[in-house]
């Protein structure tokens, strides 16, 4: 019985309606997103609410959604070949590593971090670095591979 695995990533949304989505609707609704976001990381029954909303920054900002890849996997069947579809993402950190570094560290530094980055996205010279420290956000708060 033979199986070959075919990798492919997800398509993604085209540049142009990116920057569209970016001027006229991102940049604007990000900073509320954030704000909403830590308004309900002050609460314990709020966090997991707030840290999924801080992990989908890059989304809200740019469209740009998590990095992921489908894979196929093709094995022999006894009449035909039969064809496996999954979608993965990248491999986390461990739970409990992140949870301490949340605890530790990630809170308030990712704060200060998209704060920085929003204010960067207000002048074009530091459009790209406050995009780029938007996309990392996820990683910042939680250690989240993206």
């Amino acid at each position: 019985m033979a199986t070959a695995t075919y990798v492919r990533e997800r398509p993604n949304v085209p540049f142009i309606l990116r920057v569209l989505w970016f001027f006229l609707i991102g940049w604007h609704v990000t900073l509320y997103w954030i704000v909403a976001a830590w308004v309900l990381n002050l609460t314990i029954i709020g966090m997991p609410l707030g840290l999924w909303m801080l992990n989908r920054v890059p989304l809200v900002l740019t469209l740009r959604a998590p990095r992921g890849y489908t894979v196929a996997q093709v094995r022999a069947g006894q009449k035909e070949e039969i064809v496996e579809w999954r979608y993965q993402r990248k491999p986390q950190v461990f739970f409990l590593t992140r949870l301490i570094y949340f605890l530790l560290i990630g809170w308030w530094f990712s704060l200060i971090w998209s704060l920085l980055a929003w204010l960067l996205c207000v002048s074009i010279i530091g459009l790209p670095f406050g995009v780029w420290m938007f996309n990392r956000l996820p990683g910042v708060t939680t250690l989240m591979r993206h």
